[in-house]
């Protein structure tokens, strides 16, 4: 089953530019205002080359699902790539473990958004007050996309704005205090925890997969996504690194919660941490506001290959949007976000998102074999003709897949352990699904 004739649904308004904005909101949400502190602790004035050395090492993880998607114009993502490649079971727990580990992100992002405005307000921090706005911006940012993928990206473009203009002012004022010692630093750091340090840096890149779900509404997906996908990396991780740069070079007092406010302050003064913690506010909006996209097209799209019930597949008869998956979407991240659970599934559904980056790498040289004419078995793929340049054949896909198995070894037990529940539960949702389909 494909999820073409789905797609015929739903309105493609996603144009490269808002393409681009979904990436980037997928990638800078909520880390990058708690990490410079700690690598600054680590690495000192090496600190803002790590940015670029990894930036270089996971750009290859991208640059695969870049050519991979290449190859698809309809919604769904990597459930879509899998399904293609390697059948329906394991399509569905490729989807399944992105699904998962993005809806636990959001919730942790949520209570996160309101770790912050508890600098500027108490109420924040009282449980009750937190769970009403919780549900406020679930609620909201629920209504918005069931009234149109246009609206919804509307709403994304004005949060970019909101958290990007801060960040490159930052950096701005904060290049003028630049010295040689900064930019270049005399010597290698020591590191005590490396394995902690890898998964916050390579933690702080992923998300840019938020992008891929809504390829049926998106204008052009096979040239478009491709495109934001490469072009936003590179500009996010030189973001990352004149950011970090900027850190080192001010050193400000670091705070080990929110070490940018401290940056803030040290450039503009009391105005300049205010003005970061309301950054830091829009860009976690932001970001829940991509996952909301990614989630919702996820769970449709595996609605539509037989995965889930077709009732999560449903397209909204005025606003051409999946309307059941976003509210079943809103009440299981509300639930996440108020009990806490969240915690738990958030540190394992990092591991299930590099097994999934794992798989859909691993699908690729089966899906360009299945787009030849010659050997091609599967209708819903697109002949390569628009398809992403293969330059350096296999290798880059090989590097990317490496870079994830590396960054999977540096998980503790723990989330393995949750991995493997997630699978469980996956299995046997997929098969009860496909009983009740026989009866």
């Amino acid at each position: 089953m494909s999820t073409e004739n789905s797609d015929t649904k739903l309105k493609r308004e996603i144009g490269t530019l808002a393409a681009g904005f979904l990436v980037l909101n997928g990638i800078i949400g909520a880390g990058i205002f708690g990490l410079p502190g700690r690598l600054m602790e680590v690495a000192g004035s090496f600190s803002p080359w790590l940015f670029i050395m990894f930036g270089i090492l996971i750009i290859t993880v991208v640059w695969s699902f870049a050519a991979i998607s290449s190859y698809f114009s309809s919604t769904g993502g990597p459930i879509v790539y899998v399904s293609n490649a390697f059948g329906p079971l394991i399509g569905f727990q490729t989807g399944w473990l992105f699904y998962v580990g993005r809806l636990a992100a959001f919730a942790a992002n949520l209570n996160l958004l309101f770790d912050y405005a508890a600098f500027v307000w108490d109420g924040a921090s009282v449980w009750l007050i937190r769970s009403i706005m919780i549900f406020i911006v679930i609620g909201g940012l629920t209504i918005i996309n069931i009234l149109g993928i246009k609206k919804a990206v509307q709403a994304i473009n004005v949060l970019t704005f909101l958290k990007l203009v801060p960040i490159l002012l930052m950096i701005l004022l904060g290049l003028q205090y630049l010295t040689p010692d900064n930019l270049l630093p005399p010597e290698l750091p020591k590191f005590d925890d490396a394995g902690a340090v890898i998964l916050l840096i390579f933690f702080a890149f992923t998300g840019f997969e938020s992008v891929l779900a809504s390829a049926g509404e998106t204008k052009d997906p096979q040239k478009s996504i491709p495109r934001a996908l490469i072009s936003v990396f590179i500009v996010v991780t030189v973001i990352y690194f004149l950011l970090q740069l900027v850190y080192v070079t001010v050193a400000p007092p670091i705070n080990d919660s929110a070490p940018l406010i401290g940056l803030g302050t040290s450039l503009i003064g009391p105005i300049g941490g205010t003005i970061i913690v309301f950054t830091a506010i829009f860009s976690i909006l932001g970001n829940v506001a991509g996952i909301t996209i990614f989630g919702s097209r996820s769970s449709f799209a595996m609605a539509h290959y037989g995965a889930l019930p077709m009732w999560f597949g449903r397209v909204h008869e005025k606003y051409s949007t999946p309307s059941n998956s976003l509210l079943f979407q809103a009440v299981f991240v509300y639930i996440l976000a108020i009990s806490g659970t969240f915690v738990y599934l958030a540190i394992a559904g990092t591991l299930a998102r590099l097994i999934a980056y794992s798989i859909c790498i691993l699908a690729l040289p089966k899906v360009i074999k299945n787009a030849d004419p010659e050997t091609r078995k599967n209708a819903t793929q697109i002949p390569g003709d628009n398809t992403f340049s293969w330059v350096i054949g296999f290798i880059i896909p090989f590097i990317g897949l490496l870079v994830c198995i590396f960054a999977m070894l540096q998980s503790e037990l723990i989330n393995w352990q949750y991995l493997l529940g997630f699978v469980a539960v996956g299995t046997l949702l997929y098969y009860i699904n496909q009983y009740i389909k026989k009866e």
